[in-house]
């Protein structure tokens, strides 16, 4: 209830604000170039410009209203007194509000067929969401259920070296499922026009911990060298979304940075950004594909066999939207002496819990 208060209240303050903004310019054009011809259609300019700037259909024909009776009131013989009696004042009035209607009716149209069109491509991009996620969903499936069969069926026959190699197949295709439940939940978080994010101020140090417990239980064998301020650092940001796309990074750096020695997990503080790093000294990124990294997951359906090839699935895609959903920037580079580093950013500014 209060969002909707919110909005009524900004469209209001538009609405008042452009409407005084026009009454103000005529008044200076009649007193500098001491004509009125111009009244009308900077009142008519006002009304288009809270047409498209307001969000409720309301203030467009309110606009016009008071456009009409700031002109008639104000602008038009007998001054600071309404008077529709004039045929001159009645004419100019309906031309007026008929433009002005038109016009609000006009961009009403507009913003419905844009709504109409931007649904039906949303539609279009769950469709094939579907369609991928059941196929990426059902080869890792198909691959658990046929080695847990084998390994019930044949226990006595199978040596104790192929029972090892079914169960970690299990293991990791298991993982696999993991992490794709884990990111589509973040994009299920995401979804819609009306995302809030429920920001609160998290001590960075715990935020880094968090991250190297659960990065931790997946990949035992890896090891993570980090670099983070002395000083405490709370950053506005959604903790289990931020993680996600620690996460994801790491786990991008562990199974496509062919040849990596070393993961070095850094955040930096720059003016009123915090600034993580991600950094591998692996194969690092081909340039032609480092533009494409971050494509939106549902849009690049379409090239799956190269997206998967280069990690550009859902995992990086999500952690764009992630960034972009706090206001932050991401992308990835050349490593200096080799390897690649995925790097964004996350404003400092205080923020009110709960709240953005």
């Amino acid at each position: 209830m209060k969002r909707v208060w919110d909005v009524w209240l900004a469209d209001a303050l538009l609405t008042i604000g452009i409407l005084f903004a026009a009454f103000a310019i005529n008044v200076l054009i009649q007193n500098v170039m001491e004509t009125k011809d111009l009244v009308s259609m900077i009142f008519l300019f006002a009304v288009f410009i809270i047409s498209i700037v307001t969000r409720k259909r309301f203030w467009g024909p309110a606009a016009s209203v008071a456009a009409v009776a700031l002109v008639n009131f104000y602008f038009t013989y007998p001054f600071f007194e309404f008077n529709f009696v004039i045929v001159e004042n009645l004419v100019r009035a309906i031309i007026m509000l008929v433009v002005a209607l038109a016009t609000t009716s006009l961009i009403a149209q507009v913003n419905s067929k844009r709504k109409a069109e931007e649904e039906a491509r949303k539609e279009k991009l769950r469709a094939n969401l579907l369609r991928a996620i059941s196929h990426d969903l059902r080869t890792p499936l198909t691959s658990i259920y046929g080695a847990s069969s084998a390994i019930l069926e044949n226990y006595r026959v199978l040596t104790q070296e192929q029972r090892e190699k079914l169960l970690g197949d299990i293991q990791e295709d298991s993982l696999w499922l993991i992490n794709m439940v884990e990111n589509l939940l973040s994009v299920t978080k995401l979804d819609g026009d009306n995302v809030r994010l429920v920001k609160k101020s998290v001590p960075l140090e715990e935020l880094i911990d968090s991250v190297l417990i659960k990065f931790s239980r997946k990949y035992p064998t890896e090891t993570v060298k980090t670099d983070i301020p002395d000083e405490f650092v709370y950053i506005p940001m959604d903790p289990l979304l931020i993680e996600q796309v620690l996460l994801n990074m790491l786990q991008n750096a562990v199974e496509h940075a062919t040849g990596h020695t070393v993961i070095t997990l850094s955040v930096m503080i720059r003016g009123d950004m915090a600034v993580f790093e991600v950094k591998d000294d692996g194969c690092g990124v081909p340039r032609d594909v480092r533009s494409r990294l971050f494509a939106d997951y549902f849009e690049g359906i379409g090239r799956r066999s190269d997206a998967n090839k280069h990690n550009m699935g859902i995992g990086l895609s999500v952690c764009s939207s992630i960034i972009k959903a706090h206001d932050g920037e991401i992308d990835a580079y050349d490593a200096i002496g080799g390897g690649a580093v995925f790097r964004f950013s996350l404003a400092l500014e205080e923020m009110n819990d709960g709240t953005e």
